[in-house]
């Protein structure tokens, strides 16, 4: 449990989306923030706003070559770990490094530090799930090798490793495992599919939608992620935890959601469903709930129309405004 009174916390992939968006979080409850990024898939515009902050530090290091000299975290947050579709196959050495030497590396320092550490892993490890919604004793199942996520859905070995070191160095370690999260910050090329899908409406081409669209996700705002790993900062629960929002559209609502949104001319475009994706993928979050208090707060309308804001206002091109509440 954090008892410090001005608390110092290292979040490596501190640059990225979902990074930044927690070391802002974490600067706003009173924390020292130094951010670990080597920019492979982070961007120092996530964090431009943080760098004037006395109390926000940026090392721009590579967390799988080694950690930290400090010593004195209180916090460790790991999210550092290319997360998109697109990064899957374009860089897959570096994600299973992030995974593997990466997580031993701020393992390492938090043991050193004597620090809570908290890490972010994935629902990709639930593979292709045997129920839904998704509980955490859901096994899954998640081949070694086949297609172009695997290397992701890997994550399950930082998992093995953080709970060993909670058992055998006594560590004081938590798991949250999260679900599809978006927002303001998202990389416009990072594949996913409301990133995807609101490029495409801004650009006014056409929003391609696999199979008949009937298939459903569930999508969680960074904001109500953030939030709930920061819970789990301050918790002693060890996880796993699920992190997402049980709330779920099929892919073809979300298109046409997204294109009304955007006021855009876009078309949907049907094509073949790859294998291996699946048909549903829900998290069950009776258990963040019960611990840690937690339930998004944001409802999809909402949040769609913050992230299609902030892409509008990125892109001032495109000529459209949006309100947003």
């Amino acid at each position: 449990m954090l008892t410090d009174p001005r608390p110092r916390a290292l979040v490596t992939g501190g640059a990225g989306f979902l990074g930044s968006h927690v070391c802002e979080s974490l600067l706003v409850t009173g924390f020292h923030v130094v951010c670990l990024d080597n920019l492979a898939t982070g961007n120092l515009r996530n964090i431009e706003t943080l760098m004037a902050e006395p109390r926000f530090t940026l090392l721009l290091m590579d967390i799988a070559q080694g950690g930290p000299e400090a010593s004195d975290f209180d916090l460790v947050l790991h999210l550092a770990s290319p997360t998109s579709p697109f990064q899957y196959s374009a860089m897959p050495i570096d994600i299973l490094r992030a995974g593997s030497r990466g997580t031993w590396h701020a393992l390492e320092t938090a043991r050193r530090c004597d620090a809570r550490f908290v890490l972010a892993s994935t629902s990709k490890v639930y593979g292709q799930s045997a129920g839904e919604p998704v509980g955490e004793t859901n096994l899954g199942l998640v081949p070694p090798t086949g297609n172009d996520r695997w290397v992701y859905d890997a994550s399950r070995f930082a998992e093995a490793l953080t709970s060993t070191y909670r058992r055998d160095h006594r560590v004081d370690t938590g798991i949250v495992r999260i679900f599809d999260t978006y927002g303001p910050a998202m990389r416009a090329d990072d594949d996913g599919v409301v990133s995807t899908f609101l490029q495409h409406a801004l650009d006014g081409a056409p929003l391609t939608v696999q199979d008949d669209g009937a298939q459903t996700r569930s999508f969680c705002y960074v904001a109500d992620t953030v939030d709930a790993i920061l819970r789990m900062a301050t918790s002693l629960h060890p996880g796993p935890i699920n992190i997402g929002n049980p709330e779920t559209i099929s892919i073809l609502d979300l298109a046409d959601q997204i294109i009304k949104l955007t006021g855009s001319s876009s078309e949907i475009q049907y094509v073949e469903r790859p294998p291996h994706d699946p048909v549903a993928h829900r998290p069950d979050i009776s258990l963040a709930t019960s611990q840690l208090g937690w339930m998004p707060r944001t409802s999809l309308a909402a949040g769609l129309a913050r992230t299609a804001h902030s892409q509008m206002v990125a892109r001032p091109e495109s000529g459209r405004t949006i309100q947003v509440h």
